[in-house]
């Protein structure tokens, strides 16, 4: 049975979104649960649950307590190793203890990030963790986006080694056979762009993936690449425009399916086409970003993930977990230094 921790007092409206999705990850994926944070305030809403399995007995939720608690207004480095009794470096400490296989948090990204790194450690052969965002495509399948926040200023040997890193995680997780990398730049010709992107082409050549060469904005939703890589600053924006972009989205759309609907057929018929379509852009439906490049499986959600968005992280999790990803990872590095 897998093993998952959860940070139960990491997100905006911690512990009730993290106690409710974890209640629906260890009923609908059978996953022992680990909630760590406030005892008291976990099994108080532990206690408006049912917790029976539908086999008998209850299911494998247990609470690991922690005293303390970093927040969104918290400074990430000095939280990081002034806060060593928080439910996010608990959390840590099961996984680098053998205790979880992963964890999951929606709390404060930075720290969580500064404290995978100290607690668990990198990857050998990985300069920096990079974190991966999945958006929607216009062809349904998943694109992963590295790195997302974690490294805003990078080098070119950082953006190959997010390449090599992305398409292992696109390979292994979400099951694409041969994925198409791309780096993201102001056009497809490969003498635009920046002296950053124009320093990583020759060594994403150099790469055993399917590099592709330049890819476009436009490209984080047409499906042309399955992977695409930049620097965390530029991919932070794409993403927070992309989040925000989709929240407006599905604001007009369901005003306008509202002022336009007159019978109740079509009431229906669009409201099911609005769900599929909220679905489809939802950031709860895929759960969190994986920081890719750690010794061990820490999945970061955003702040006010919802339940449904922390059991799909719980998943997400479990997945990573099984997939045997940071040895690829290490394997594959090992290989291309050895190539270089």
């Amino acid at each position: 049975m897998i093993t998952i921790a959860v940070d139960a007092m990491g997100g905006d409206k911690a512990p009730v979104p993290e106690v409710e999705g974890a209640v629906q990850a260890a009923r609908q994926f059978g996953h022992r649960i680990i909630l760590v944070g406030d005892r008291d305030a976990i099994h108080h809403k532990l206690d408006t649950h049912d917790l029976s399995a539908e086999s008998g007995g209850s299911l494998p939720i247990e609470v690991v307590h922690a005293t303390e608690r970093i927040t969104m207004d918290d400074h990430a480095a000095k939280a990081a190793r002034s806060k060593k009794g928080s439910s996010m470096h608990s959390c840590a400490r099961l996984v680098a203890d053998g205790k979880a296989d992963g964890y999951i948090s929606a709390g404060n990204t930075g720290a969580c990030m500064a404290i995978a790194k100290m607690v668990l450690g990198k990857v050998p052969g990985v300069d920096r963790p990079a974190l991966s965002g999945v958006f929607p495509s216009q062809k349904g399948t998943p694109v992963v986006v590295v790195d997302v926040g974690a490294n805003v200023d990078c080098e070119a040997a950082m953006l190959a080694q997010f390449g090599l890193m992305g398409q292992i995680y696109s390979r292994l997780v979400l099951k694409v056979k041969r994925p198409r990398v791309g780096l993201l730049s102001i056009g497809e010709e490969e003498h635009k762009g920046n002296a950053l992107t124009r320093d990583a082409t020759p060594l994403l050549k150099e790469l055993d993936i399917d590099f592709i060469g330049n890819v476009e904005g436009r490209d984080l939703f047409s499906g042309h690449a399955d992977v695409i890589v930049c620097d965390g600053f530029v991919g932070n924006v794409a993403l927070k425009v992309a989040e925000g972009l989709a929240e407006m989205m599905s604001r007009m759309l369901k005003e306008s399916l509202s002022a336009t609907i007159s019978s109740k057929i079509g009431y229906a018929l669009s409201r099911s086409a609005f769900k599929d379509f909220k679905k489809r852009v939802d950031y709860a439906e895929i759960g969190g970003a994986p920081l890719l490049g750690v010794k061990g499986v820490c999945i970061i959600c955003h702040g006010r993930s919802d339940a449904n968005a922390i059991k799909n992280a719980i998943r997400v999790a479990a997945e990573f977990a099984s997939s045997n990803m940071n040895q690829r990872i290490e394997e594959e590095l090992r290989e291309f230094a050895r190539a270089g």
